[in-house]
Formats: structure tokens, sequence, C-alpha cells
């Protein structure tokens, strides 16, 4: 019986299951799974003896004032309060601290567990909790306290706040997790007396934060576990099919698993192995997932029941993988070295699957007493204390790759910038199988299963995946979208010329790393956009009032701007969060704005005049959508060179380019402080760059009429972007093309050869 199963509510296990209750002394590895499904039947609770025994039956020199005045005290603290189903509140701790009993946990973790819930739903307060029971144990309760008042606008957002919380206080001391996933298993097995919403709500909860983050730990049979009482509850009339298919199953094949046990033993025994053999049925959530999945039936699926060998050393497991496959055919592609490749959660077994006895197939697993101790409880094999090691998250952060593997989780999704953000990415690092690649130097990279070359490339330095432009499979030119397979050898290509990661890249990478480093790299190369703009406008600002601008200047006047450095500045300036005369007065109190006449005022009817010398200077180039300025073009009919046009700051999406006689800049006359002196400056070297520009063309409305506008535009280097019809009359029809262009005159020439044609009835440009 598991040993999380083995708390103070027992129930008998099912009829294809039954096993002997282990005693309570008996080692971790004596402990196996029996009843899964059944439901906590209420009885009384234990007393507080009852619990000092059951903690000094495995560590003898237990404190028991300790543990007695934790009783006393959470006890006392609860009160009166009751559970949903009836039961006294105090009764829940009770149960989260006999499942970490029989975990063997230390008296801090006992006590954590006793006392879990008294900040968050009594009276009680940290300060209390230090003064009474001392500062480590205070940190672990409060790592298990759920934040309070969070100001947020969706639950998903506070869930995301209490979770970031949750892991941030693992990262430092691994118990809080072991409490917070037995505080979960007892809670799911009393979730039938919660509101049907409120038992959905948890369970999809469960399933996909708490069990992926027990497997994740290596803690298997909890992560099962979690995962079928979520599965009951979502899915009632799934598991209920699955399980009787189960049992059915078990019936006819009752004679079937003997005679495998007895002959893999008798084998093993023959070669002087010592070896024990168990077979065991998957659960009906993982059944259903592998259903789901490959898009099959039942019947169809031929490793519902799986074998465990256990040996006494890493040499039987080989020896045992010999003797089978020896005697057994081996079904193709079924095999799995987790011993000489570990999964990222310290997992490590042999899998094999043979047509054994009947041709049935068989599913075996291989591995030692110690690996199967880590491979079934993970972190929690590690977590009590031993003599000399000190605290058990020092010791895992020498021992445990699942605790590193976490600790450097908890690092990257800090850094996400929303609450949402950081739950889904969460929940994206959770749910992996591996495969396993190489770099070309022979380093093992472990990656979730579904992920490319950029996974990869990240995995291996973010510098390396910033930089990234192609890539070698097993020494082939691939795409950096290139789905990985195990045992890739991958070569990463990168170049100095690229020092930020197209932001597109994030809906193509599969791990959590990945994507929080190109989200990283794109806002820091956003914020560099907005700064440098941010610098132009200033400095041209001061130009134009012929005063002095130096960075150590505004650097004085940082804390009149509510800004820690110049960069802030010039980035909310970039962003129009900042206008530049407000840096200018900050600097220079004295400063008076300069009055903007020029372009304001009817501008989309006034005919453009030049700007003089002085303005000229100043304005900021404009060269196309490149990477050194946050710049767009009128949504209405854009802009090309030739065009006189003036730049509008946007909150936040930097300069809107206008030509100076678009109508829309009428919108903008009572803000003069978003205008913006603007100058073409094209590269005559550089490739030409298109532009866009918008045409109204009254076509005739005839067949083939569509096609000669087409054909116009094609011919003359043009490039259709979109383009929309509307029907005004019988005879004609309206269509807004927008197109892309390299400057005025290639627009005008365009223009021109459409109003020669016979079925173009009017051309006309669309400005803004």
């Amino acid at each position: 019986m598991p040993i999380w199963r083995r708390t103070i509510r027992q129930t008998p296990a099912p009829p294809d299951m039954a096993v002997a209750a282990a005693p309570e002394a008996a080692p971790r590895s004596d402990v196996r799974a029996a009843n899964r499904e059944a439901k906590p039947a209420r009885t009384k609770m234990m007393r507080q003896y009852d619990l000092v025994d059951r903690v000094r039956s495995y560590n003898p020199r237990t404190d028991e004032d300790l543990l007695n005045r934790a009783y006393v005290y959470a006890m006392m603290a609860h009160g009166e309060q009751k559970r949903a189903s009836g039961d006294p509140y105090f009764s829940h701790p009770l149960e989260v601290a006999a499942i970490l009993t029989d975990l063997k946990l230390d008296d801090a973790t006992i006590v954590a567990a006793l006392l879990h819930d008294t900040i968050e739903d009594t009276e009680s307060t940290r300060a209390e909790i230090d003064q009474l029971f001392g500062s480590e144990i205070g940190a672990l309760v409060d790592g298990l306290t759920k934040l309070k008042r969070l100001e947020l606008v969706s639950r998903e957002a506070k869930q995301a706040e209490n979770l970031r919380k949750l892991l941030l206080a693992i990262s430092k001391d691994v118990r809080v997790l072991l409490v917070k996933l037995a505080d979960r298993l007892h809670n799911m097995r009393t979730l039938e007396f919660m509101l049907p919403a409120s038992r959905r709500r948890i369970a999809e909860e469960t399933l996909d934060i708490y069990a992926p983050l027990a497997g994740r730990m290596g803690m298997q049979e909890m992560r099962e576990e979690l995962e079928d009482l979520s599965f009951r509850v979502l899915d009632p009339d799934a598991h209920a099919v699955v399980t009787q298919r189960l049992e059915a199953l078990a019936e006819r094949n009752r004679n079937l698993i003997g005679e495998i046990e007895a002959q893999l033993s008798a084998n093993f025994a023959e070669h002087g192995i010592t070896a024990r053999v168990m077979g065991r049925r998957k659960r009906p959530f993982s059944i259903w997932v592998k259903m789901e999945r490959k898009s099959v039936g039942f019947e169809q699926l031929s490793d519902i029941y799986g074998f465990r060998v256990i040996t006494q050393s890493l040499e039987a497991c080989y020896r045992a993988l010999g003797i089978v496959h020896t005697n057994w055919p081996v079904v193709p592609g079924r095999f799995k070295d987790y011993i000489s490749t570990p999964k990222q959660n310290d997992y490590r077994s042999i899998h094999t699957t043979v047509i054994g006895p009947g041709n049935q197939r068989v599913e075996l697993q291989i591995r030692t007493e110690e690996m199967d101790q880590i491979n079934e409880y993970g972190i929690a094999a590690h977590a009590f204390y031993k003599d000399g090691v000190g605290s058990p998250t020092e010791l895992l952060k020498r021992e445990s790759n699942a605790f590193a593997w976490l600790r450097h989780t908890i690092d990257v999704l800090s850094e996400s910038a929303n609450p949402e953000e950081f739950l889904e990415h969460t929940k994206m690092e959770l749910f992996h199988d591996q495969v396993f690649c190489f770099t070309p130097k022979g380093k093992l990279i472990a990656l979730p299963r579904d992920a490319n070359v950029i996974d990869f490339a990240y995995a291996v330095h973010t510098d390396v995946g910033n930089s990234a432009v192609g890539c070698k499979i097993n020494g082939k030119f691939s795409p950096l979208s290139t789905e990985l397979q195990n045992g890739d050898e991958v070569q990463v290509l990168t170049s100095e010329a690229q020092s930020a990661p197209p932001s597109a890249w994030e809906t193509l990478a599969i791990t959590g790393k990945a994507k929080a480093a190109i989200r990283r790299a794109t806002r820091a190369a956003m914020r560099d956009q907005y700064a440098g703009l941010g610098r132009r406008i200033v400095e041209r600002l001061f130009m134009r009032a012929k005063i002095a601008y130096a960075d150590d200047k505004l650097k004085g006047a940082l804390p009149r701007l509510a800004r820690t450095s110049i960069e802030d500045v010039m980035a909310a300036v970039g962003r129009g969060e900042i206008k530049a005369s407000d840096v200018a007065r900050a600097m220079y109190p004295d400063y008076k704005e300069e009055a903007r006449q020029a372009g304001l005022k009817g501008t989309a009817a006034a005919k453009p005049k030049p700007l003089d010398p002085a303005r000229a200077a100043s304005a900021i180039p404009i060269r196309g959508l490149n990477a050194d300025l946050p710049v767009k073009f009128a949504p209405n009919g854009g802009a090309v060179p030739g065009d006189r046009i003036v730049g509008i700051v946007t909150r936040g999406e930097g300069i809107t380019i206008y030509p100076i006689q678009a109508p829309a800049l009428k919108d903008f006359e009572e803000e003069p402080e978003r205008w913006v002196d603007v100058r073409w400056d094209i590269d005559e070297a550089a490739p030409p760059q298109r532009f866009p520009a918008r045409l109204l063309v009254q076509n005739v409305n005839e067949p083939g009429s569509l096609a000669q506008v087409a054909s116009v535009i094609a011919e003359h280097d043009g490039n259709i972007d979109n383009i929309s019809m509307s029907r005004r009359s019988p005879d004609f029809t309206e269509l807004t093309i927008d197109l892309e262009v390299y400057d005025l005159k290639h627009l005008n020439g365009i223009i021109a050869q459409l109003r020669a044609k016979d079925v173009v009835a009017s051309v006309e440009r669309v400005n803004g």
C-alpha cells in the first residue's frame, strides 16, 4: 500500500489489487500500491500519543514536547471551525501530518503540517509561530500561506501570484513542497463534500499544476493518485468506464499475471540473480490519456499491465535485461535506458517490451532498490534529515536533478511580466516528457517532447539562442523550427549581427525558458528602440531651443522626473509617457516651451511648406521599418519617400508617420506636444525598401477588369498587400488597394498607368 494511503482513514483494496498492509516500521521499498480509488470514511481524529508514536517509529530522537505543543496549539487555534464534510477542521492538518509521517519526515515538517493553515485561517501570526516554534517552522508555515487581499483582476492572476509565492518558498526549503502536496492530496480525497463548481475548479488546478509538479519532483505514486482523483471529478463517466474495463481485464488475466511473474523469477534465479518481480496495472487516468493521444480503443492497448523487476545491483539490472531478451522476442523501438541517461526528475530504470507467454506484450521496468525508492518517492526519498548532511534542501542541491530543475525554472519564471504569463509558463514547464539531444562536443541536452532547435539553442545558453540564425541536425542544414528526435546531434549557427531574436520565435518555442528569454530579449530590444527615439526627440528639442544638453545634468534631474536612470527617461519619452519639454524643465526650471505653429491649424488643406533650416537640421531621420526606431506608418494610406511627412508620438507605440496632407492630422491639432519633426533619410547604397500606400480605384464592372488592374501594378514593380471590393452601382466596382512602392515617383507612375486603362474610371491616392 503506498505510504500516503496508509494514513488514519483506512479503506479496503479493490478485488484485483488485494495487498496486505505493511507494518508501520517497514522500509519504504516494502510499502506498495493498494486501494487506488476508494473514498475516505469519516473516523475519529488521531490522538497526540498516536502522532508521537508514528514519528518515534522511524525517529527515536523525536522532540515529543515540540509535537505535543504543536498538536495542542493547532487544535486550539482552529477551535470550532468545521470542514465542508462536517468534521472538525483540525482533522485536516492531522491527516496531512499523518501522510508526512508515512514519508518519514523530520519533526519540523510534521509540525509545519499541523500548523500549515493557522496563519491563513485563524488569528495566529507569523511572529507568534516564530516565537513559539522557531523561525525555521515559521518560514515553512509562511511559505504555505496564501497571499491575502490581492488586488487582482482575475482568479487566474490570484492563482498565479499564490503559486509564485509557493514556488519561491519551495526553492528555499523543499519541505514546503512536501507539505503542500500532502495538503492537496488530502483535500482531493475529501473533495466530494465540496460544491460541484468548487470540485471542478480544484480538480482542474490539481491536474494542471500539482500532479505534474509531483511528477517533476519524481513523486510518481503521489502524482498518479492526484491525477486519478482529478480524473474522477472532471470526467466521471470516462473514469467509470475505464475502471470497469480494467476490473474485467484483471479477472480474465489473473492466471497470466502470476504465470509471467513466476516465469521471470525462475529465469532470474536460474542465472543467480536475486530479484523481486511485481506485476502492476496502469491507472485509469494514464490509460485514458493514452487512448486519447493515440486515438485507439481500450482493446487496442497492449501495455495495460507492466512488470517491475527490482535487483540488488546496477550490474544485475543489465544481466536481467540480457536474460529477458534472450528468452523472449523484443518489440522493436520499445527499449529505453534511463539508467545511463536519467530523466530530469532523477528517474532511473531500464524499460523494455517483449512478447511473452500467450503472445502477450509484456512491459518491463528493471531497476535497483535504491532507484525504485527515488523513482517512487522522488525528492521525498532524500528529504528527511540524515546525520552529517545538513538540511534536506542542502542535500537536494547536491544530489537531485529534479530540485535543480525546479530552482532553475523558478529563476526563469520569476521574470514573467504578469501573473497570467507566469501561470501559463509554469504549466508549460510541468507537462513534459523528454527527448535527449547532443551538442557537437557531446554534451547531453534534455528537452521536452516536441521541442525544436530554438528550444535547444536556449537550453545551451541564452546568448546562443538570441544570436541563432541557422542549424545543422546530424550534419544537415535544417530550419530552426525543426522538431528534435532522441539522439539528434544539433549544431546551432550564430551571428554576432543578431543580438535579439525575432519576436515570432516565441510562438515557435516549446520550453518556458526559451519563451521567457525571447520575450525578455524582445522587450529589451523594444526598450532600446524607445530609448533611442526618446534621446533623439530630447536632443533635437534642446538643439532648437539652443540650450545645452548633457547626461550628467539630466542625472541630477532624475528625482524630479520620478525615474531611476537616464535610459528610463529616454524610453519614457519615446513611449510618449513623458514630454521632451518636461525633461527640459526638469533640467532648466526656467525653460519655456517654444510655440509650435507650423503644420498644425488647417494642415490638411494648406499647401505644404518646407521646414526652415534649423528645424530641418533637428528633424529625426526616417529610413523605414528598421530596428533602430519604433516607427510605423499611417494606418489608412501610409507614407512614401517624397511626401512631406510629420511624426505623431503615440503612447506605447513610438512614432506614426503621416503625409502632411493627411486628414487624420486634424485629430492631433490640440496636442502639439505629440508632433515631432521627421524627414526622409533614404540610403541610396542600401537595397531599396518598399513603403505603404493606398489607392482608391473606380473600376468598370466587366470580366477581366480586376486582372488588368493587378497586371498594371505587377508590371510596374508594385506589390499588392491587400485588396477589398465594394459594388457602388451595377456598372462600377470600387477597389481599395494597399500596395507597396519605393517612393512617390514610383507611386505616381503606377497611378498614371492605371488611369490610362479603359476599365479604370478614376484613381485617387488615399491619405490617412
